[in-house]
Order: structure tokens, then sequence, then C-alpha cells
């Protein structure tokens, strides 16, 4: 059984937004920012994809082609448009959406290899399913949950050295953000040992607020200065916050703050 239509999705390749865009989906709402590099010439790298399944189902996503390899932006969107190939032909249950999104992004990961161009790309992904949010990632791309008071919920693992140097404790997070392997990443979509992380499901409460992020976000706001500018206020609010202040960092270094600049994208969700 098919549960969608082609104009159902809403897929996001080589954008260069000004304004998030703002969806209707899976019985809340959805964000959805994706920007190239400020002054880059080449496209935007960088992907995004709101699937819906049903009225209070959806697959949200976020790819990050890797830059320096060649094939990039061609990496992210064919990741995500195998993704939505697989999902747009499963069940209704649960446990075929899931065996949908992993069926995905194993096809992700053969289609990229195929390109022959040694690209890759980062994939984090959510199924959102009667009020739970469920990550599957790979890569460094993050998934985060958040209340309206500001404690996470959920974070995802980035699959990097960094990023398992922070989670062991030989890290902060603001030593990271500044070290000079911070753009290496082991676990990529296009690699022939690709691994996929899957996490549980957790429940979303009222005001609750989810984010997906490319480490354009990542590299540029530490995590508690993302948790304040999204955990309150309008979702348009939030996204136009974030945008904001990650190019604004991207454009100006200043003592103390990172700034990296880079194709950024993100998506945050919340229920009505």
């Amino acid at each position: 059984m098919r549960l969608l239509r082609p104009e159902d999705a809403r897929l996001y390749f080589e954008q260069d937004a000004e304004e998030p865009d703002a969806k209707e989906i899976a019985g809340g709402v959805a964000a959805v920012f994706s920007a190239r590099c400020p002054g880059k010439q080449t496209p935007n790298e960088d992907a995004a994809a709101l699937i819906p399944v049903d009225e209070e189902s959806a697959v949200l996503a976020v790819a990050d082609g890797l830059g320096g390899a060649p094939g990039g932006e061609q990496a992210s969107r064919v990741a995500l448009e195998a993704l939505w190939t697989a999902l747009s032909c499963a069940p209704r249950d649960d446990a075929s959406l899931r065996s949908a999104i992993i069926d995905g992004i194993e096809a992700a990961n053969e289609a990229v290899a195929a390109l022959g161009l040694r690209a890759a790309t980062t994939l984090a992904a959510v199924a959102l399913q009667r009020g739970t949010a469920r990550p599957y990632h790979v890569g460094d791309s993050m998934v985060l949950v958040t209340g309206q008071r500001g404690r996470i919920k959920l974070q995802t693992i980035s699959h990097s050295p960094t990023g398992f140097a922070v989670e062991a404790g030989v890290l902060r997070e603001r030593e990271a953000m500044h070290h000079e392997d911070r753009h290496l990443v082991s676990n990529v979509i296009g690699a022939r040992d690709m691994r996929i992380e899957v996490g549980a499901a957790v429940e979303l409460a009222a005001f609750d607020t989810l984010l997906l992020a490319s480490d354009g976000l990542l590299d540029n706001l530490a995590t508690r200065e993302i948790v304040d500018r999204v955990r309150k206020g309008s979702l348009a609010g939030a996204a136009r916050r974030l945008a904001e202040d990650a190019r604004s960092r991207m454009a100006r270094a200043r003592e103390g703050r990172p700034s990296k600049p880079d194709d950024v994208t993100f998506v945050v969700y919340r229920r009505c």
C-alpha cells in the first residue's frame, strides 16, 4: 500500500534560503532552514526532507554532503531520495515503518557509493509516530529533543573522534568545537562499513522541541545555546534565531566563540 503521493513530501536540495520554511506535519509544525556557506559560490551540499506518512506520523531528515570530497550535494540528494523511495511503499504499521527507514538508509548507502565519485554524506532522521520521536543517524548530524524548561530529553552522539571524546569525558564540548580534528567524521553514507545507530523512542510532551541539524549549526552554537534559542517562543521565531545567530558567527569571528563558515541546515518541530 502506498502511503505517500509525490506531492506530499517536501524535499530541500541545494537551497540558499533567507527565511525558514514552515509546514504542518504529523500533528504539529516543522520549520526548515537550509542555506549555503556565506560567500560560497558552489551549491549547498546539505539537504533536508519532510516526509508525511499519515496525519499523525512522518519522517524528518537532514543530510550533510561531505565537503572536501566531490559530489557532496549529489550524495545528500541521492540519500534522501532513496529514503523517500523506501518510505513511499511502506505499510502503515510501526514495525514496517522502522524497517522501511533502515532499508532506505541502506539503499542510500548503496546509491551514494554507486555514484563512483568517492562522495559521502551524513544522515539524521526521526520517525514521528503518535507523539513519539525515534532517531536514526549516520555521522555527525545531530538529533536533539528539549523541553520548554531546557531539559534535554534526547541527544545523539556524533560519529566522530571529537564526538566520542566528548561523550567519554575526554574533551569538553567547547574544546571540541575548536579542536583541529573537528571536521573528521568516522561513519558516513557511501562507506562500505557504514553503520546505522537507532535510538529509543522518546515521548514528546506539550511544548517539547525536536531539532535535526547539520554541523553548520553545531560547529557555531554550543548545545546549551541551541537549547536556549529553541525551547520557548514561537517555532518560527526559534528557527529564525538559530539561522541568524549561526550565520552571524560564521561571518564574524570573536575571541572565545567558534566561527566555522559552512553550509547550514536544520529542522525544528513541535506538536500542536
